[in-house]
């Protein structure tokens, strides 16, 4: 059997790892409900005279009465509110450059989660971690509250006069007014911008994206005539080559290309072939940890290997070879993988370097890949920024040539390299005017600061693509004193500034033209708003033109001597705008499972020759980070993240980790997210104790990750998972068989289907009220996630195999939690769910202890209303987050996954008024609803129709610790490698 690892220390020495997890447990077993920080230890008498109290007062307290809230009805019921009942609304999302067309579930006013829209040819149904999170923004106490001026309260109408005002002194003179944006893919918003510019003359209006692809957008605009990013189409793709482009995880469009990938490797209904990944990168992302083979390079050797590729196809094509910088790298099998291929693969960087898009870009010409798995008809538009605007800005600040710089959404103080120069230069300018929903440290030097209303607040449209257009509408009035931009910007210009019909008159003259199903615009117009999508054929006659590759070949350098350090964008907290979203902070990283921190992934053989392990802490050219060591990460390399370190986020994001920021290159004209001839100290002594999770509990030496590769698979569809035959052999009970009468739910998790995002924990966290407990406590291995995806590793530790497995509570049909609990508080319902009792729970923990699957989460502390716990759920605001259907559970009580059982009984009672059986499928759990990846399916296991009874008998379905004879209704189809390159 193949050995998986999990860290360093493990792979290293497992034993004495063993042990201090021995010691670790014996530690916390002792640490029941201590006081302050838990500083002062307690013996075992305090334990039983705590214990003793707790059994008393739990009798007391079961014989007590709750105190009564009195709830005020509606006096006249509004006609789409049924107390009870949710609502959902079709809306849409972008923040950070990231796109949704999602659904929002309303109850009883409150919008409480968000689901994706099946309707959207985008994001299909999925969600991201950050669209899940992103409802609690809504509820953050940290947003503005009103318009200021200068740091004091001011009104709507005097802030309005007086920015007026000095605008129309400003257009008098003649003076420039600088617009600086995030991007913006709203056509509706795009006009108002337009028409704000033409009233207030010698207006610019520049877009600008923290984590840049103007490299691809300035390639583009030599090899096509037009800036814009192409249409990736990995679904129709049979080999996928990423040089540093993490697609999975945060490059573009992540849920629409995991969509696509995923569904090219899924082996179920027959399909006997699947796509082969190759990757390029120097720190091991979530893509790399996905791809059947992967090279660990330097970011400064990304250049030479992309040429030498080139010249493989061209030379093999009959195309010119380019001269330029060599590789040492043997691509030959690639490049064979690729012509064996064409029309039918994809090549794409993550590299802002306009030479590097350029060769990639005559790859995949020669390829014949335009037009076939890369369109260009419906361009994303998602990242607009050119860098060079930026530079030409800061220089013009500097001058005094920009007489009122309006900030919408962007924040280039933090995010920008040259952050310290754009702060010094703002305050420079006679009128700064900030659109801001919260405080950043951009919007702390502007001199008005009008609040921007939350996107589920506010009225919009998006074109996440050409000529694919979505809706987005309010749900809930807005919290605060806050107006949308576009509104105030119409009435600066004196239009009208109801943004609402300005949006559905622009939609009247613009949109309803373009299709011809529907005459009456009204009915148009409820379609489009119930839908939340409109979607457009577009037609393109842009056509490749081999300009520039010569000298793009030229300009590529050889690599580089010494240490290189990477910097990239967390898949939780992306470029720092949801730094304050305490869900995100909390989400572990996909691959080091650390979470609340950035930190300084190295290399095993550097940490080995440098006496580095995990928590010590390095100088990096001057800049302190802790030190976690990477399996997978590039020789002389070092990866840390961008988005921590804020100054001015709010309670949650303040002081959290480091800026990294202030390390992208500006050299080139664009900006490089790495760095070359790195200075790295240790700082002797100093431990920095980071929040890991993976690790918290062992493996045993047991086959919990099953896999094999893509020939064995075909020869032997059993391939992989040989021990369940076994397993199922030895299954020998003297007792009798569960008997489920109706149902009996399960679910299946498809390893091929999942890439380890984290989305699914986000997910349950929103549906399930599941509470943040800090970095402090998830130290103390107190995660609460029902979920977890735990990463394995396999094989050479420079370059892991990497595998990654959800594991929810199995709800075992032998469950060993069940009858070791003396108060009954975990029963077996009739319908295969292993249930919590919460009010019954005295929270003995003998179910935890017996669970081998580790599942099962104690509330070791009250997470409401807890001042020392003040993330989400401490306020009245916060808590107007919580799902009404699920109980928030107390101190002292177990928690674990549900199944979703509320979601159960709702299609069950609503199948039982319309007269009819539930259809497989209509029942998902939030975990699988919102998968990007298709990976969890639920259904009826009592079906023998049903989708996942059919998973149940396919050949690669095998169930955790199936030795045990637990019966768990939770089955996963073995991991396929397509490595056999």
């Amino acid at each position: 059997m193949k050995t998986y690892w999990r860290s360093i220390e493990e792979l290293s020495n497992p034993k004495e790892l063993r042990r201090e997890e021995v010691r670790e447990e014996a530690k916390q077993k002792s640490m029941l409900m201590r006081g302050d920080n838990e500083l002062n230890a307690a013996s075992r008498r305090d334990f039983l005279k705590t214990f003793g109290f707790g059994i008393a007062a739990a009798s007391i307290v079961a014989s007590c009465k709750r105190p009564v809230d009195k709830a005020i009805p509606y006096l006249i019921k509004p006609d789409e509110i049924n107390p009870g009942t949710a609502n959902y609304y079709a809306s849409s999302y972008f923040e950070g450059n990231e796109y949704g067309s999602i659904i929002v579930k309303v109850r009883d006013g409150r919008p409480i989660k968000i689901e994706g829209n099946e309707l959207s040819s985008i994001s299909q149904g999925g969600t991201s971690a950050r669209i899940q999170a992103s409802v609690l923004n809504l509820y953050d106490d940290a947003r503005f509250k009103g318009p200021s001026k200068n740091g004091q309260e001011i009104a709507w109408e005097k802030a309005d006069e007086e920015i007026v005002a000095q605008l129309a002194n400003l257009k008098a003179q003649n003076g420039k007014v600088v617009l600086l944006s995030s991007t913006i893919i709203s056509p509706t918003t795009r006009e108002v911008i337009s028409k704000f510019a033409e009233k207030q003359t010698n207006t610019e209006w520049i877009q600008y994206d923290p984590v840049s692809a103007s490299g691809i957008l300035e390639a583009n605009q030599k090899s096509f005539g037009s800036s814009f990013i192409p249409d990736y189409q990995f679904k129709k793709a049979k080999v996928v080559v990423s040089f540093d482009g993490d697609f999975l995880g945060s490059w573009l469009s992540v849920v629409e290309y995991t969509k696509g990938y995923t569904a090219a490797r899924q082996l179920q209904n027959g399909r006997n072939e699947m796509l082969r990944h190759y990757q390029f990168e120097a720190g091991m992302t979530l893509s790399g940890s996905n791809a059947d083979v992967r090279f660990p390079i330097k970011p400064s050797e990304e250049g030479a290997i992309v040429l030498a590729l080139y010249n493989a196809v061209a030379k093999a094509k009959g195309g010119q070879v380019l001269f330029g910088a060599q590789s040492t790298v043997d691509i030959s099998e690639l490049a064979k993988d690729l012509l064996e291929n064409e029309k039918q693969s994809i090549v794409i960087s993550g590299s802002n370097d306009v030479n590097i898009q350029l060769l990639i870009n005559g790859i995949n010409q020669m390829l014949g890949n335009y037009g076939q798995t890369i369109g260009l008809e419906n361009p994303l538009l998602t990242k607009q920024g050119i860098d060079g605007n930026m530079d030409r800005l800061l220089s013009d600040l500097k001058t005094g040539n920009v007489k009122a710089l309006l900030v919408w959404n962007a924040n280039p103080v933090y995010d920008h390299p040259k952050g310290k120069e754009f702060a010094e230069a703002i305050k420079k300018t006679g009128l700064s005017v900030s659109f801001s929903e919260r405080p950043d440290e951009t919007t702390a030097l502007c001199q008005y600061v009008l609040p921007e209303s939350n996107l589920l607040e506010s009225w919009n449209d998006m074109e996440p693509k050409a000529g694919i257009y979505s809706l987005s509408q309010p749900v809930i009035a807005p919290i605060f004193n806050s107006r949308q931009p576009q509104a105030i910007l119409l009435k600066w210009i004196g239009a009208e500034n109801n943004y609402r019909d300005y949006l559905k008159n622009f939609w009247k003259e613009n949109q309803f033209p373009k299709q011809k199903d529907i005459t009456d615009f009204r009915q148009f117009w409820n379609a489009a708003l119930q839908n939340g999508v409109f979607e457009t054929v577009q037609e393109t006659k842009l056509t490749y033109r081999p300009d520039g590759l010569s000298q793009a070949a030229g300009q590529i350098k050889s690599s580089v001597a010494g240490i290189e350090v990477v910097i990239y964008e967390s898949i939780a907290i992306g470029n720092g705008k949801q730094a304050n979203n305490p869900w995100l902070q909390e989400l572990p990283d996909p691959v080091a499972k650390i979470s609340w921190d950035n930190f300084a992934a190295v290399p095993v053989a550097y940490a080995t020759e440098n006496g580095l392990k995990n928590e010590d802490v390095i100088l990096v050219n001057g800049i302190e980070l802790p030190v976690f060591v990477q399996p997978g990460q590039a020789k002389d390399t070092i990866s840390v993240a961008l988005g921590y370190g804020r100054e001015i986020a709010g309670k949650v994001g303040d002081q959290t980790g480091t800026n990294l920021y202030p390390f992208v290159g500006t050299e080139t004209g664009t900006r490089q997210y790495f760095m070359t001839s790195v200075k790295i100290e240790k700082v002797p002594g100093k431990i920095f104790e980071l929040a890991i999770s993976q690790t918290h509990y062992s493996m045993e030496g047991r086959a919990i990750v099953r896999e094999t590769t893509l020939d064995e698979y075909l020869k032997n569809p059993v391939s992989g998972n040989e021990k369940q035959a076994e397993d199922e052999s030895k299954s020998v009970t003297l007792y009798k068989a569960p008997v489920y009468n109706g149902h009996h739910w399960g679910m299946a998790v498809d390893l091929n289907s999942c890439t380890g995002c984290g989305n699914c924990a986000i997910a349950c966290q929103a549906e399930n009220n599941i509470q943040v407990i800090g970095k402090e406590q998830v130290r103390n291995r107190r995660i609460m996630h029902w979920i977890r995806i735990d990463r394995y590793y396999s094989e050479n530790p420079e370059n892991p195999k990497v595998s990654f497995q959800p594991v929810m509570c199995q709800h075992c049909g032998n469950a060993p939690c069940e009858n070791v609990c003396p108060v009954a508080a975990t029963p077996h319902s009739e319908e295969g769910l292993n249930q919590m009792a919460y009010n019954r729970c005295v929270g003995t923990k003998y179910c935890v202890n017996n669970c081998p699957y580790k599942v099962r989460r104690f509330n070791w502390f009250q997470y409401v209303k807890n001042d020392k716990f003040d993330f989400a759920s401490n306020s009245d605001l916060g808590r107007m987050v919580l799902n009404p259907d699920v109980t928030v559970r107390s101190r002292g009580v177990v928690e674990k996954c549900s199944m979703c059982v509320q979601r159960i009984q709702e299609k069950k009672q609503l199948a039982k008024l319309e007269g009819r059986a539930i259809a497989d499928g209509e029942i998902k759990t939030a975990c699988s609803q919102s998968c990007p990846g298709n990976a969890i399916i639920f259904g009826d296991l009592e079906d023998p129709e049903s989708r996942i009874s059919r998973l149940f008998q396919d050949k690669r379905n095998y169930h955790l610790l199936d030795e045990l004879h637990t019966l768990p209704s939770v089955g996963y189809l073995t991991k396929v490698r397509n490595s056999n390159a």
